[in-house]
């Protein structure tokens, strides 16, 4: 890809940098051997045309100290370092480098304050999103980002990859609730961003940058996040509409009667039926769309009663109030992309539209899989227009069909911007939508990144060739 800044390392590290991690770090720190090497080689992400390899070993942080020890080791040796969470990343922005470290913030696992009368934390890096919200839960608050790994991913990770999820378009990506970070730079110097106030508009916002560079600007230790209150009720509602664009239309009807509910999914009956064929459900039998919708706080109630009221003009057959398969259903759509299967080779992706444009994008992908001979289900986060589509062909078919599947996969890219939106709502772009970047960025963009890159990290240290061009 001309113009584009890329990791070309493949040097093994030199000796005398691992025979420094050795006398630097006790034995429970450091892994060495092959075997276990593997388990942190690569992420979630896909695969395809990337670099993997093992690290030459993986430093398991107990301490911000750890963390500036192994910085200034891989400084003076020029070692790349790629900073790992639990790994639960779907874009390859946490894949061993050739030659390179792998740091785990797993063990720096602390809720260090949580202060209920401020609605905030302090945490490191390593804390799950589950177990903080459990330990708010006891305050009657909440951590409002909630991915589909939140039962495994850290908040960390979460805030490297600035992490999305079901209640996004009440409550906001992962920077929103994200008020100062700790972080350790190239060099090993440790800063600290932002303020532990809900408000604070002194200087630039360097929370914001750090939150979502995906380990390329320095090493996230340390977090002030905001909680907020658990909302007293939640009623959940499963919608099944007779076509997509009927439940696309249900979206627009429900944001033009102003309800902003926390959750509302859609799923297409490809997805539906993967999710029957999976866990034996009878979702696929009962529409061609399903909406499913959550709402939240002390307006819970008028709230839905609106949404019903424009689901069943649309004509749709809506669940009974507080029909426990409805709630069941939440967790069940955090997986709707499903576990990979032998028989089937998949690609897809989570671009965003403006959620105007749904209807209409849908349409698109409905053309695209036609017109290159794929299969295809799409799932959204409706009400911020973030979708994520899944091109498919038969792992019989490779051989003749991959072609197709990645020209399927290139033009819902192409298609998305065009249309105003972009190639990532929420997974980050790592080492696998580096292709796709300069499809949305501008020169001069990509130019002030690339100096803030070279500022902080003249070396080139920090997951090189990852997240920007």
């Amino acid at each position: 890809m001309a113009g584009t800044v890329a990791y070309h390392g493949d040097m093994p590290a030199p000796d005398s940098f691992l025979h420094a991690l050795v006398a630097v770090f006790p034995e429970h720190q450091l892994t060495q051997d092959e075997e276990r090497l593997a388990e942190y080689s690569v992420d979630k992400g896909p695969l395809e045309g990337l670099v993997v390899a093992l690290p030459e070993a993986v430093v398991h942080a107990e301490s911000v100290e750890d963390v500036q020890q192994l910085m200034r080791l891989a400084s003076e040796h020029r070692v790349p370092v790629v900073t790992r969470g639990a790994g639960t990343g779907v874009s390859g922005g946490a894949n061993a480098l050739p030659g390179g470290v792998v740091l785990s913030t797993t063990r720096m696992d602390r809720i260090l304050q949580l202060n209920p009368e401020d609605g905030t934390a302090v945490v490191e890096p390593g804390v799950i999103n589950a177990d903080l919200n459990t330990a708010a839960a006891a305050h009657g608050l909440m951590y409002a980002p909630d991915p589909a790994s939140y039962r495994t991913s850290t908040i960390g990770g979460n805030i490297a990859t600035n992490a999305g999820g079901l209640r996004c378009a009440k409550y906001g990506v992962t920077r929103d609730s994200v008020l100062a970070v700790d972080v350790v730079l190239a060099d090993g110097s440790l800063i600290r961003t932002g303020h532990q106030t809900i408000k604070g508009v002194v200087g630039y916002d360097l929370t914001g940058l750090f939150t979502g560079s995906e380990g390329t600007l320095g090493v996230i230790v340390g977090a002030t996040v905001r909680l907020r209150p658990a909302p007293v009720k939640v009623l959940t509602l499963a919608a099944w509409l007779p076509d997509f664009p009927t439940a696309a239309a249900g979206v627009l009807q429900i944001g033009a009667a102003r309800v902003t509910p926390a959750i509302l999914e859609i799923m297409d009956r490809g997805t539906m039926a993967a999710l029957d064929e999976a866990h034996g459900s009878t979702l696929s039998a009962r529409g061609e769309a399903m909406l499913l919708v959550q709402t939240d706080g002390f307006g819970a109630a008028a709230e839905m009663e609106i949404i019903r009221e424009v689901l069943t003009g649309l004509g749709g057959i809506l669940s009974a109030p507080d029909d426990a398969e409805a709630e069941a259903l939440v967790e069940l759509r955090r997986h709707a992309r499903g576990d990979a299967v032998e028989t089937q080779i998949r690609t897809g992706e989570d671009v965003a539209v403006p959620k105007s444009r749904l209807v209409d994008y849908v349409a698109e992908l409905e053309r695209m899989a036609v017109s290159h001979g794929v299969q295809l289900k799409v799932v959204a986060h409706a009400a911020d227009g973030n979708l994520h589509p899944t091109f498919w062909i038969a792992t019989a078919e490779a051989s003749e069909a991959m072609p197709r599947l990645e020209a399927a996969l290139d033009e819902s890219i192409r298609v998305a911007l065009d249309m105003g939106g972009t190639i990532s709502g929420e997974h980050g772009i790592g080492s696998y939508k580096l292709r796709w970047m300069h499809w949305e960025q501008s020169g001069p963009v990509v130019e002030i990144q690339r100096q803030i890159k070279q500022l902080v990290d003249p070396q080139e240290i920090l997951n090189p060739g990852r997240a920007i061009l």
